[in-house]
């Protein structure tokens, strides 16, 4: 079986998916934590693989950037491959002060202002949540791992919120929302979820904060997405 943009066998495809939205993040997750691993896409560089974490089959999915691009890998696997659970795993910046630079976030929900579930679903809906039982254990795996998490909502924008005035792009959002954390995909995923009737989540490192200007080493970024990735694997 193959679609547009997925290359694999159906077979190939675990039920279980972990989605980076870096390509070449999801050759590291392969290559440093799983075991029998086998590349099962390339299709415009969007690689994905196959492989075991503790005897246990899954697969790890690149899915770009942006809510578009997830849109058409996580609704794929979904809708064709039968995929019944993606944990989405990224960086994103903090959205309030007490949210530090390597800090993880659990999205407990995510608020986007993108037209996708309109158009895709006729769907007005802003606020999407992400499936409760994944959630609670993705918190209660980084408790045990004793890493600073955060559990709450988070803002899903269409632009990279670092290259526009702070101040007036807050202004678009509702001012009780009290989101903690900006990304750019998780609320794509959590609607195709919601519509399809399949389970998602997401975990993030943070990795810049309007309210600490402290440079992350490159060793202290990986050191801190490893966290996130292992917490990942764990509960998936």
């Amino acid at each position: 079986m193959a679609t547009a943009h997925i290359e694999s066998k159906k077979e190939d495809i675990k039920k279980k998916v972990l989605m980076p939205g870096d390509p070449l993040r999801a050759k590291y997750i392969a290559d440093h934590f799983l075991t029998d691993v086998k590349c099962v896409n390339e299709v415009r560089g969007m690689l994905a693989f196959t492989g075991k974490y503790k005897d246990k089959e899954i697969t790890v999915f690149a899915s770009g950037m942006g809510g578009p691009s997830i849109g058409i890998y996580a609704y794929e696997l979904y809708h064709f491959y039968d995929v019944e659970k993606i944990i989405r795993i990224g960086t994103c910046g903090s959205n309030h002060e007490s949210v530090k630079v390597r800090d993880m976030i659990v999205a407990d929900q995510a608020y986007t202002l993108s037209s996708y579930p309109k158009l895709f679903f006729n769907d007005d809906t802003k606020m999407f949540s992400a499936t409760k039982e994944i959630t609670k254990a993705l918190a209660e795996q980084a408790t045990k791992m004793n890493v600073p998490t955060h559990v709450g909502t988070i803002i899903t924008s269409d632009v990279f919120d670092v290259y526009v005035n702070k101040e007036e792009y807050n202004k678009n959002y509702p001012t009780d929302l009290q989101a903690i954390a900006v990304e750019m995909e998780a609320a794509i995923l959590f609607a195709l979820a919601s519509h399809l009737q399949k389970e998602a989540a997401c975990i993030l490192t943070v990795v810049d904060s309007m309210y600490d200007p402290q440079v992350v080493t490159p060793e202290e970024r990986q050191n801190s997405l490893n966290d996130m990735i292992l917490c990942a694997l764990e509960t998936i």
